[in-house]
Formats: structure tokens, C-alpha cells, sequence
């Protein structure tokens, strides 16, 4: 028997060594027992672990000759690291948003000096280059990757610190860039993009509509508007029973009533929820949303449910935010924010394996720090 007990701990050492590799863990057994700039610096702490870290990596990289096949830093002089290029971005904005918000952790020196190493003029100008590159097209990262990068310059925008200022005009060429894929990408969108990947529409489009506002881009916020209410404004009745798939990061049905509080006054959008999501309780139980649970974070599309949970609390509690405190939906919609916000942030504050790792920061760092909500 004792034999038998020594080898399931040695099994579990092992198991769990896996999982922390290349990550310095936090060990704590409950969130709430650390202090905000603790947690924080664990998130920072996993996008300086990963953003100039160049393997593994996937890219998604277009060859037309043998001449084009190169290495990820070659490709993406600046966002080569944190596993492919909408990592690398929003780790950069993980890294940004904590130095803004928290000058006085632990890591603000070192997130400085990242940000200077990745945001040189000759490392835009290579992201640039390989934007207007024969054979990217314009639906390179599109919709994800180039929200992040907009939420990235909104940050930075806000920030206005004196390396912030300098860091926005390199950026600004590509900015552009970015800016001009999306203005002439939207007017062709015949449907809303309606998974719970990537490729979604909702989440993406909140991100760039934050954007508009803080660059005071009254075209493209109009161009958004518009989109937005063509694509969404007269949906009813999301299936969310049948939410999540067992992939999922984002969820449909609430990211897309995340959105819509974007475009509406107060009343019309309590309406629009009324007819979107009919049955959310008036209780304050938080049961009517089930919290996700990842059985094998090793595998990194089954490691997205970590993420769900992160972006389902920060969209429920801007959903919440959306129809207000005397809104009888309030109690429930907080209550499932709360239980997914536990279950989220303790996936990232524990052990993790380099699929969460290398993402899971900036989707905790999003919701600990309230981006979506100012």
C-alpha cells in the first residue's frame, strides 16, 4: 500500500512539473487571500515569461516561392513571441495596461524595457512590411489579432506617458495600416462571424469601437455603429443552452449582448436583452450560466474553457453594467460574473502549462483590471 501511495505522488510531482514548465507559479490557493499587485504581477509576470520567447510558436504565413519561408522573428520582428502574433500583441497590452494602472509594481523596469526592445522603428517597420507584403492580404489576423493590436494603441493612447507618446508614433504607420484593412473589410461583411474563436465578430468589434472613441475617429466609429446594428441589432433569442463548444474562448450569445450596450441607451438596450436573452432570472442565483472546467490543460484548444470563464465574467459584468443596479437581471448577471471570475482567475494564478500561459494573462488582466468597462 505504501509502495503503491509513493508512486501516485511521484506521478503527480511529475504531472505537475509539466504543467508549471517555463513558468514561475504563484502559489496561492485562493485569489481573494492575495493582494491586487500580487495577482498582478503573476499576469505580468507570464507576458514577460513569453513575449521575446520565439518557440514553440505557430504562424499563419502565406508562401509563395521557398524564398518566404522564414522564422517567426523574421516574419514578426516585434510580435514573434507568446506562441503566434495575437498573443504577442495583446501581451504587449497586458504589458502596457499594468504599467499604465500599477506603476509601482514589482516589474515596471522590466516591462519598460520589453516594451522598448519590441517597439523599435525597425521592428514596425518589418510588422509593416510584412503587412503590405504580397500574399498577407488584408485578412491577415482579422478580426482578433487587429482588435488586440487596436486595444494595444488605445492603452497606450490613455497611458500618455512620455515613453507612451514615443511608442504610439512608431506604431502609427501600422496603426493605419490596420485601420484601413478593417474600414474596407466591414462594409462587405454580409453576417456577423458567430463562433466562439478567433474569428468572432462581437468581441472583436467592441474592442475596436473602445478605439474609435479614444482616438476620436468619428468615421470609423459611425462605420462601426452602423455595422454593429445591421449585423446585431434585431437578433432575438440566443441559443444559449446550447453554449458553451467544447473550444470555445469567447461566448456568442454574451459577447454579443457585451457589445450591443456599446450602441444603445440604457433603456433600448434593456429591451434588446429582454428579446436577446429572455430567460436571464431575476433571483441573483448565478446558476443559469455554468462555470467551464478544462480537464487537460496541456491541450491548448481544450485549455480555452479557462479563457471562457475569464471573458464571460468581464462581459457579464459589463452586460450588468449596461442595464444598471435597479435592473432586476442585476443580482443573477453579477452572481455568474462572480463565479466565472473565480474559477478564471484561479486558473491563471495556479499552475499552467504553456498552451494557457501564453494568452491566459491578458484575458485575466482584461477582466482584474475592468479594461471593458472604461
Amino acid at each position: 500500500m505504501k509502495l503503491y501511495q509513493c508512486v501516485i505522488t511521484l506521478l503527480c510531482c511529475i504531472s505537475m512539473q509539466a504543467l508549471a514548465k517555463d513558468i514561475n507559479t504563484t502559489n496561492v490557493s485562493n485569489p481573494t487571500a492575495e493582494s491586487e499587485l500580487a495577482v498582478i504581477d503573476r499576469f505580468a509576470e507570464l507576458a514577460l515569461a513569453c513575449v521575446h520567447k520565439e518557440y514553440p510558436n505557430i504562424i499563419k504565413h502565406m508562401m509563395v516561392n521557398r524564398e518566404q519561408v522564414k522564422t517567426p522573428k523574421q516574419l514578426y520582428p516585434a510580435f514573434y513571441g507568446c506562441f503566434d502574433w495575437h498573443s504577442s500583441v495583446h501581451g504587449h497590452w497586458l504589458l502596457t495596461r499594468i504599467a499604465h494602472q500599477y506603476p509601482d509594481n514589482k516589474h515596471y523596469q522590466s516591462i519598460i524595457a520589453s516594451l522598448q526592445q519590441s517597439f523599435s522603428k525597425a521592428n514596425i517597420d518589418g510588422e509593416l512590411a510584412y503587412f503590405n507584403r504580397v500574399g498577407t492580404g488584408t485578412s491577415f489576423e482579422r478580426p482578433y489579432g487587429l482588435a488586440w493590436f487596436l486595444q494595444l494603441i488605445t492603452e497606450l493612447r490613455q497611458w500618455q506617458s512620455d515613453e507612451a507618446k514615443i511608442w504610439l508614433t512608431t506604431l502609427k504607420p501600422l496603426e493605419d495600416k490596420i485601420v484601413a484593412n478593417i474600414s474596407a473589410w466591414l462594409p462587405k461583411l454580409a453576417f456577423p462571424i458567430r463562433v466562439g474563436e478567433h474569428s468572432q465578430t462581437a468581441f472583436a468589434f467592441g474592442l475596436m469601437l473602445d478605439w474609435s472613441k479614444t482616438a476620436n475617429e468619428q468615421p470609423m466609429q459611425q462605420l462601426l455603429n452602423r455595422t454593429i446594428m445591421r449585423l446585431y441589432g434585431s437578433d432575438v433569442n440566443c441559443p444559449l443552452a446550447y453554449e458553451p463548444s467544447g473550444q470555445d474562448f469567447l461566448s456568442p450569445c454574451i459577447a454579443e449582448a457585451d457589445l450591443m450596450r456599446r450602441v444603445m441607451d440604457k433603456k433600448q438596450y434593456r429591451q434588446w436583452l429582454s428579446n436577446f436573452l429572455p430567460d436571464i432570472p431575476t433571483n441573483n442565483d448565478g446558476s443559469w450560466l455554468t462555470v467551464a472546467n478544462v480537464v487537460d490543460k496541456s491541450d491548448g484548444k481544450l485549455a480555452h474553457l479557462d479563457g471562457l470563464n475569464l471573458s464571460r465574467s468581464w462581459m457579464l459584468e459589463g452586460i450588468a453594467a449596461g442595464i444598471g443596479k435597479d435592473d432586476k437581471r442585476y443580482g443573477a448577471i453579477m452572481a455568474a460574473a462572480n463565479a466565472h471570475k473565480t474559477a478564471g482567475i484561479n486558473s491563471v494564478i495556479h499552475d499552467m502549462h504553456y498552451m494557457g500561459s501564453h494568452w491566459l494573462g491578458s484575458f485575466a488582466t482584461y477582466l482584474q483590471t475592468q479594461r471593458g468597462l472604461h
